[in-house]
């Protein structure tokens, strides 16, 4: 089997951290806001318990497809129709949460603080969360402002960006640990890529959630 095919599409910074050893075989996975599974290929193929979420009912389908052709005990109720901010999967439910390319599509800050409280909830005590998103990092005279953390972009396009600021007090907040140092890709002044790698603590001081948003 050639390296596509085991891996699929896989994002190169999820690859590194199967590489470091931080996403084990026993671990239950959720790919949150999956798209049509280009990062999903190599843990269904190799005996994971994955689980997605999309809101695109052709995404969700195309996961399921992917579910039954590479996944033995695979069942469809394991990719959901459901958006990033409100999933159906109870508290502290797995030990890897990937949200790969997602975050960015926030329609404000509200709806950011949202989506990761989302994904907190659902992740369990001492897992990891995987975030890949675009942010204002190494961008900032090249952005133009439309308020509540919305930019055009010189590609032309609308995004919601975060800057290595407010990643680390929202990483604060969480009480959380970063695993590695935020790591930016500029893409010939386009844009820039940001990836977030956060440890969730065994033991929570206080409940984030109920604490309210992070200080913008």
């Amino acid at each position: 089997m050639n390296p596509r095919e085991l891996f699929g599409e896989i994002d190169i910074y999820l690859f590194d951290q199967l590489l470091k050893g931080r996403i084990a075989e026993d671990m239950r996975i959720l790919d949150a806001g999956c798209g049509t599974g280009r990062n999903l290929t190599y843990f269904l193929r190799s005996g994971y318990e994955v689980y997605a979420v999309d809101r695109s009912e052709e995404a969700i389908e195309a996961v399921r497809k992917q579910g039954r052709a590479l996944a033995a005990d695979w069942s469809d109720d394991q990719a959901r129709v459901e958006t990033v901010e409100k999933m159906s999967f109870a508290n502290d439910s797995f030990e890897v949460v990937i949200c790969n390319a997602v975050l960015h599509f926030a329609a404000n800050e509200a709806h950011f603080q949202q989506m990761v409280m989302e994904l907190w909830r659902v992740l369990r005590p001492g897992g990891l969360l995987f975030a890949r998103l675009a942010s204002s990092i190494g961008l900032e005279k090249l952005l133009v402002p439309l308020g509540d953390y919305r930019y055009k972009l010189p590609d032309g396009t609308t995004r919601f960006l975060i800057d290595e600021e407010r990643l680390v007090k929202m990483t604060e907040k969480l009480q959380g640990m970063m695993l590695e140092p935020i790591k930016t890709v500029n893409v010939a002044n386009e844009r820039c890529m940001t990836t977030w790698c956060v440890k969730k603590p065994h033991i929570l001081f206080f409940d984030p959630i109920e604490e309210g948003p992070a200080d913008k």
